[in-house]
């Protein structure tokens, strides 16, 4: 552990820690960023993005750079680095890393995100990108009038499949079981679409073309025939998962495990703040990762400076 103390420590360098590093080092704060990879998070596995203010269309790579190029000119400061845990400690935080450094620092803002659960199949990560996508908001546009499917049975399953349908010409939901776990009212919409078809007791074995997704293999569950099934495109939502977890203590999560937090991006730990995909919300996209950052930011600078005039008080 150094003597260094931060005023701003940032997990994670998503759209939301690079937005969040870029406030706190704006306000003049001593702050630092750890990822433990490349500065960009999920935007790096994002190949074009048309949904974000400003800019008609450009990639996931081109925005990270941008946002990270904003945050240091400001004087950020990015470290590599997997922080393994975050407690708290005498009113400071005390972050420790696989690498053995540890910071402290008087405020922490979450920024982890998560990763979308995965099919696990043969095909799935080499066509990342390339029609494989877990982000229908995102990427759905660029299915106009093709042919997709949406492997899950859950709300997420179906609110992103009947989107799909503003976009595709036909639309596959793909589920392991003959229930599905959606709301009775999310199953009537689907149900009432006529651009929706379900398979039902059967899985996605395997997803293949080239250079882009062109079938998949569809195997029913009941007997055991597969079929090649073939589509322009494949979006998996089969769960997410938060990386939540790094908090030595209790932090109020949802069912999910996604960050509880106020209006202020507080977790309920003084000083602790979570923005971007690892909380609590109802969508999950750069535009509120973004703004959840702005307000973990701000309110970690009044927090500092309550904190500063109550020590003053103290004192005098």
């Amino acid at each position: 552990m150094t003597d260094e103390i931060w005023d701003v420590l940032i997990v994670g360098a998503g759209p939301a820690g690079l937005t969040a590093g870029l406030y706190a080092a704006r306000a003049n704060l001593h702050s630092v960023l750890i990822e433990k990879l490349a500065p960009g998070g999920e935007l790096l596995n994002t190949d074009l993005i048309e949904d974000y203010p400003g800019f008609i269309s450009t990639t996931g790579f081109e925005l990270a750079q941008k946002m990270e190029e904003h945050a240091r000119k400001f004087g950020l400061e990015i470290e590599q680095a997997s922080v393994t845990a975050i407690k708290a400690n005498d009113g400071m935080f005390i972050t420790e890393t696989e690498e053995g450094t540890e910071y402290r620092s008087k405020t922490v803002i979450m920024t982890a995100g998560g990763v979308p659960k995965k099919l696990e199949v043969p095909g799935e990560a080499e066509m990342a990108g390339h029609g494989v996508s877990y982000c229908a908001v995102c990427d759905g546009p660029l299915f106009r009038n093709k042919v997709v499917a949406v492997a899950g049975g859950g709300d997420s399953a179906f609110q992103e499949g009947i989107y799909l349908t503003r976009h595709a010409s036909k639309v596959y939901i793909i589920h392991r079981r003959d229930e599905f776990r959606a709301s009775p009212d999310l199953q009537a919409k689907a149900k009432a679409n006529p651009k929706i078809e379900f398979i039902t007791s059967a899985v996605i074995d395997e997803i293949g073309g080239s250079p882009n997704v062109e079938w998949a293999a569809v195997r029913s569950l009941k007997d055991g025939s597969v079929t090649k099934v073939p589509l322009d495109g494949v979006f998996v939502f089969i769960g997410f998962s938060p990386n939540s977890g790094l908090f030595s203590g209790h932090l109020n999560h949802d069912e999910q495990g996604f960050l509880l937090t106020n209006d202020h991006m507080e977790t309920g730990v003084p000083g602790l703040y979570a923005a971007g995909d690892v909380r609590s919300q109802l969508a999950r996209q750069i535009t509120t990762a973004v703004g959840d950052a702005t307000t973990a930011a701000i309110a970690a600078e009044h927090y500092i400076e309550d904190q500063a005039f109550k020590a003053k008080s103290a004192r005098s």
